[in-house]
């Protein structure tokens, strides 16, 4: 079937075995959603996007034909293309869910916010910092919001140390620590091209310290190797690292401590610890069972941690689009907004620069609005500070930035 065949498919009926019940809606206007890929993240947030009774998938495309049909075909009345546009395009869509790769970001941004429709995209926002800044700001000229896909912020895990810090339950944080080690390292075509492992892993830890801390870093200091796969040895800087290690400074002393590898043995190792002066929070790894086994040789879990991003960070999937989905029912802004992806992005270029030169990056060496006078908000929630910042990053990074207006 060709793409335009596609956008005029009839209602489909799902082959028995695919769903044990048909989509149901609660709301009499869903929010339509279409999505731009059908790989392996944009499958997992379209089984997000279906348990959430205030959207409705609309429309799904892939340069692949078949890999859009078969997702789309598990969705009664759901249509597929191979083209993003028609997506984008599509009279019954008012968000769009980016889940292409990479490089692709900032032009589909640009045409969903250009067609006045909201859009929650995978990260990165764009390859560049440049280019991302762009990309927030021309989404917010065009009055539309822009979510990062961040999801670990909603990770009940997380949420957790994130309230005991908020509700003074430790006290003041002093030390936070964050552990990420994957089951085991991706290919080499994985890594290559993708901006190394403090890109394309690392910057959600370096997000989850700055969600958690509640303000702005100061200072990041990384070192990395190759201690795992040899294979991504001769790639280019962070590129050729499996394993990382870095210190990110926040304000009167406090750090925040991120240990990263590629591989774990044992599966998918996700922890994180806060210190504060009254007490300390941690988080263990999630299982697929509670079931523990006490033999004469062995005391301890009966199973493995559970294997991979898409099994341990389900709910957290799923609170992150009820969350983006009320925010464009109620018009408050995203959760996890543009401000938030390009300040990722920093952090990762001032750890890939510290693991280069090994020294301290400020992170006003990578943006230069992060100079201290952004810093009046810890919460970081305020339109008008978000505002300001964005102006700030255009003025600092373009000659000419778009007005924004107020």
């Amino acid at each position: 079937a060709s793409s335009a065949a596609a956008l005029q498919c009839a209602p489909r009926r799902a082959p028995p075995a695919a769903r044990a019940a048909p989509l149901t809606m609660v709301d009499d206007n869903p929010i339509g959603v279409g999505i731009i890929g059908a790989g392996r993240i944009g499958l997992v947030h379209l089984e997000a996007l279906s348990s959430c009774p205030d959207a409705r998938p609309v429309i799904i495309s892939n340069p692949t034909l078949s890999k859009a049909k078969a997702a789309a075909e598990t969705y009664p009345g759901m249509a597929w293309t191979s083209d993003d546009t028609e997506v984008i395009n599509h009279p019954d869509v008012d968000a769009v869910w980016i889940c292409s790769p990479s490089q692709y970001h900032a032009a589909q941004i640009r045409l969903a916010a250009e067609l006045g429709k909201d859009i929650f995209c995978e990260k990165p926002i764009a390859t560049e910092l440049d280019e991302t800044i762009q990309s927030v700001l021309f989404a917010r000229e065009k009055g539309v919001k822009l979510m990062v896909a961040l999801q670990r912020r909603f990770d009940p895990n997380f949420m957790r140390v994130k309230s005991a810090i908020m509700d003074g339950e430790i006290g003041s944080p002093v030390q936070i620590r964050l552990t990420s080690r994957d089951p085991s390292p991706p290919p080499k075509k994985y890594v290559e091209g993708g901006g190394g492992i403090f890109k394309d892993m690392a910057i959600h830890d370096l997000d989850m310290s700055r969600f958690l801390m509640g303000e702005d870093p100061l200072e990041v200091f990384a070192t990395g190797s190759c201690m795992i796969n040899q294979e991504i040895a001769d790639l280019p800087g962070p590129e050729a690292y499996d394993t990382a290690t870095i210190i990110v400074k926040y304000r009167e002393g406090r750090t925040a401590t991120i240990d990263v590898c590629r591989q774990a043995t044992y599966g998918y190792d996700q922890r994180a610890e806060a210190l504060g002066t009254a007490a300390m929070v941690m988080t263990d790894n999630m299982y697929p069972n509670t079931a523990r086994v006490f033999t004469g040789d062995f005391v301890g879990m009966a199973d493995l941690p559970y294997d991979f991003f898409m099994s341990r960070y389900i709910a957290a999937y799923e609170a992150e689009t009820v969350a983006f989905i009320d925010s464009i029912e109620s018009a408050s802004d995203a959760p996890v907004t543009g401000e938030d992806g390009v300040i990722a992005l920093a952090m990762a270029i001032a750890a890939g620069l510290s693991a280069k030169e090994q020294r301290w990056v400020k992170l006003s060496e990578v943006l230069p609005a992060l100079d201290g006078s952004m810093e009046g908000s810890p919460r970081l929630r305020k339109r008008d500070r978000l505002s300001a910042f964005l102006r700030s990053l255009g003025g600092a990074r373009t000659s000419e930035p778009e007005p924004i207006p107020a």
